[in-house]
């Protein structure tokens, strides 16, 4: 599960060619206590204190996200130009913590679980710097040669990292899409943690 948060964009002017310094990667991570005997108690103790999935849904774990870009203009002779875009990419991740204590063999169901998980959700965190970092490409040329307030060329930067964000939300949508198919990794993930010996 992932959700993003939409980019703020500061004005200054400047003078120098194009440039970006990369993105910056903030990453905060945060749990939530789950309990149980077996795996079906654990997943039901995910099911009812996992992060909101929607209205009623709840997730195992969430990637949340948000970007925060700063962005210098170069104003000359009328003209308006992208002198830099930097960006901020803010991630937390919410897992699941197994409290309280279990059998040895549950005890590595969990781990197996627990690591099938992580991988899920730094995926999704992998693709949100890619969507980052195409962002910023996407804005790198944008100019306007008639527009002294800057105002063409700023609407014309938020419509492109607008559009590179709908395409990699296209992205983790499929990446979810595989993974959570019947038949598909978390399934697997699922009963590997529900499997009783």
């Amino acid at each position: 599960m992932r959700i993003i948060g939409m980019s703020v964009l500061a004005l200054a002017c400047g003078w120098a060619n194009f440039a970006h310094a990369g993105t910056k990667v903030v990453v905060k991570t945060e749990t939530y206590a789950v309990t149980g005997r077996n795996g079906a108690e654990i997943m039901k103790s995910m099911n009812q204190n996992g992060p909101r999935q929607g209205l009623q849904a709840r997730a195992m774990a969430a990637t949340r996200y948000d970007v925060k870009w700063n962005m210098d203009w170069s104003k000359s002779g009328g003209s308006c130009r992208l002198k830099s875009a930097d960006a901020t990419l803010y991630i937390t991740y919410r897992f699941p913590r197994l409290a309280g204590k279990v059998s040895p063999d549950l005890q590595q169901r969990w781990k197996k679980f627990f690591a099938g998980v992580r991988v899920h959700e730094e995926q999704h965190g992998r693709i949100a710097k890619d969507m980052v970092n195409a962002a910023q490409a996407a804005v790198a040329s944008a100019a306007n040669a008639n527009d002294p307030g800057c105002a063409r060329t700023q609407a014309q930067v938020r419509q492109r990292v607008q559009q590179v964000y709908a395409n990699y939300e296209g992205r983790q949508r499929q990446f979810d899409a595989r993974e959570h198919h019947f038949g598909g990794n978390v399934e697997k993930l699922v009963s590997g943690l529900m499997a009783q010996n």
